[in-house]
This record gives structure tokens, sequence and C-alpha cells, in this order.
């Protein structure tokens, strides 16, 4: 079975199974998965910017780049967020692949540095992310926040 990564940019067809996908995995609200998408869409925007993992025509996972991950620290950017693997589909390096993913696409933007905030210790680490420590996230708690590299080819 085949497994491809494909930019909703290039895929807008997909825009509301992705939304519905993200939506079901991470309970935000569809809409602003929807009105996220859409901008990702906007000629000269580099981004937000979504991407999903595709087993044949079935969405296994996927992960997003955007501007603000609820993060206090606006000076950051970009974030990669709503990364997710199926269940099932787990253990096979499959967000490795996302991540590693991720971070070629900021390098093509012209970005240096990806960050992601997390409640996971020791899966990030694994790919290369350094934690840098914990950041305050909008709703007023504690985050982990991680920074990698970004990937020039």
């Amino acid at each position: 079975m085949n497994t491809r990564i494909i930019d909703i940019r290039e895929h807008p067809e997909c825009l509301d199974a992705a939304a519905d996908y993200f939506h079901a995995t991470w309970g935000v609200p569809r809409e602003l998965y929807v009105e996220s998408m859409q901008d990702s869409l906007k000629e000269g925007q580099s981004i937000p910017r979504w991407f999903l993992l595709l087993r044949d025509d079935a969405i296994i996972g996927g992960f997003g780049l955007i501007e603000n991950d609820f993060m206090v620290r606006e000076d950051l950017c970009p974030w990669l967020c709503a990364l997710h693997i199926e269940p099932a589909e787990r253990g096979q390096a499959l967000g490795g692949q996302l991540l590693t993913q991720g971070r070629r696409e900021a390098a093509k933007l012209g970005y240096d540095t990806v960050y992601l905030n997390t409640d996971h210790i020791g899966y990030y680490e694994k790919y290369g992310w350094r934690y840098m420590g914990d950041f305050m996230h909008q709703e007023g708690i504690p985050a982990r926040v991680y920074a990698a590299d970004a990937i020039f080819d």
C-alpha cells in the first residue's frame, strides 16, 4: 500500500475532507480549519499550509504550518501544528516523515526554524527537535515548546 503527502494548496478538492479530519481529530472548530485552509490557497500567501498523509486515498495523518499556534510568543514563526497519525498506522515512523516534510516546507518558504508546542516528552527529540522551554499558551497555561532547523535540500 502506497503512502504520500499532499499539500492542500495543490489539491484544493481535499479541503473539506481535510477540515473534517482535523476537526474530528483535535476538536478545534471546523470553521477555523476551513478558514485557514482557504487562506492557504491564496496566491502569494506563504503560510498557512496544510498537508495530508494518504494511504491510497484514505487520510491517515497530517499537519499544518501556521503563523501562530495559540501561543503568546508571536515572534516565533512558523508553527507546525495538528500533527497526527491514525493509531492503526503508528509505529512506522510516519510521524517522522511528516515532521521532516514540515521542516523542508519551512525552508522552501524561507524560514530557518520551525516551532511546535506539545505535551509529549521524548517523541520530538527523536526527530531532531530541541526543547526550548515552557511558554504561555493564549489560554494562560504553560506549553512545552520545541524548535527544529528547517531542512534546506
